[in-house]
């Protein structure tokens, strides 16, 4: 009995080992795949939310900005990789993404906390218009997406 334990334990570990491993060799999205906007809404439906989820839609609205602007240029959706581009897929081009990667999640922490702290004493109808602004950029990646194809 203290046999199979002990060989369990050992296959167990070193199954998580194959699969840890596995994951950091992954290919990585250049754009984070939590860059995705779940519901786009209009100022009516903005105006009858309260000021606290209007502040939680204008971060994540942030969020996505600040993690796919700086990328259209390569590309504009999440999941597609070095390799998808055609960038070698070594280690010094992994590792200025995740410089990169490190670098926006500081940004974000920064802002976000900020956001947080002072955003509450904005105007409502101020979070609403930005809101509404954010969507609409997010939205003309869309047509970029289309300029871009012809």
């Amino acid at each position: 009995m203290k046999g199979k334990i002990i060989l369990f334990s050992a296959f167990f570990i070193l199954t998580t080992a194959a699969v840890s491993a596995q994951a950091k060799n992954a290919p990585r999205s250049i754009i984070s795949t939590t860059a995705l906007i779940r519901k786009y809404h209009d100022q009516k439906e903005l105006s009858g939310m309260q000021k606290g989820e209007l502040l939680e839609l204008y971060i994540e609205r942030i969020k996505v900005l600040v993690k796919t602007l700086p990328y259209i240029a390569l590309v504009t959706k999440p999941g597609v990789t070095m390799a998808d581009l055609g960038i070698p897929d070594d280690s010094e081009h992994k590792k200025v993404l995740d410089l990169q990667a490190t670098g926006t999640s500081t940004f974000l922490d920064t802002t976000v906390e900020f956001q947080r702290k002072m955003m509450p004493y904005s105007d409502k109808g101020n979070l609403i218009a930005a809101i509404l602004f954010y969507e609409s950029t997010l939205k003309s990646l869309h047509e970029f997406n289309e300029l871009n194809e012809m």
